[in-house]
């Protein structure tokens, strides 16, 4: 999960969805071993598509990225959280199949379709509370490094805190922090 979620905090969009879907086939590749099953790449790929089905809304939803600065933010950490949740929904759903003595060949996605929403949506829970946890340490950096000014706003903040993650997970650098920083404080 968090390396999916670190991939799907890549501020450029199509390269943090490849990067999340090597992530997840080298999941299941692992996965494979572990259960001594034969990786099928090609019917692993197959299979995650299909269950996943929202591979181009995904894609889509990475699309906000394109917005100088806020965009970037907010896509990074909405693309964060979906793609943590959706590596941890294939990975319970690959494990499940495998633990009942199944393979690639008899993968029935329809049969599982409903366990990985499920799985999806606990695993959006667990990445906003991995994102919240990340984050309440990086708070009181950010509130250091702001101006002495009584009156910034609380969605100022909340950018500056956003901005603050995306720098400590590295998908921006210093100097892109401070001139990001810069334009939001004003």
């Amino acid at each position: 999960m968090w390396l999916s979620m670190g991939a799907g905090a890549i501020p450029i969009p199509i390269v943090d969805f490849v990067a999340v879907s090597a992530i997840q086939m080298d999941m299941i590749r692992q996965l494979s071993n572990q259960y001594n099953i034969e990786f099928e790449e090609n019917q692993g790929k197959a299979i995650i598509s299909a269950l996943t089905g929202a591979g181009m809304a995904r894609l889509g939803a990475g699309m906000i990225k394109v917005i100088p600065v806020v965009g970037s933010v907010l896509g990074g950490i909405t693309f964060a959280v979906i793609s943590g949740a959706s590596t941890y929904a294939v990975g319970e759903v690959f494990k499940k199949h495998f633990e009942s003595g199944g393979d690639f060949l008899s993968f029935n996605v329809d049969s599982f379709r409903t366990y990985y929403k499920e799985k999806f949506e606990q695993g959006k829970d667990m990445a906003k509370e991995m994102e919240k946890e990340k984050a309440e340490p990086e708070e009181a950096a950010v509130v250091e490094e702001m101006p002495m000014e009584e009156e910034v706003s609380s969605s100022k903040l909340d950018q500056l805190e956003k901005l603050a993650k995306l720098r400590k997970d590295k998908a921006i650098t210093e100097a892109e922090f401070k001139k990001m920083k810069k334009e939001i404080i004003g």
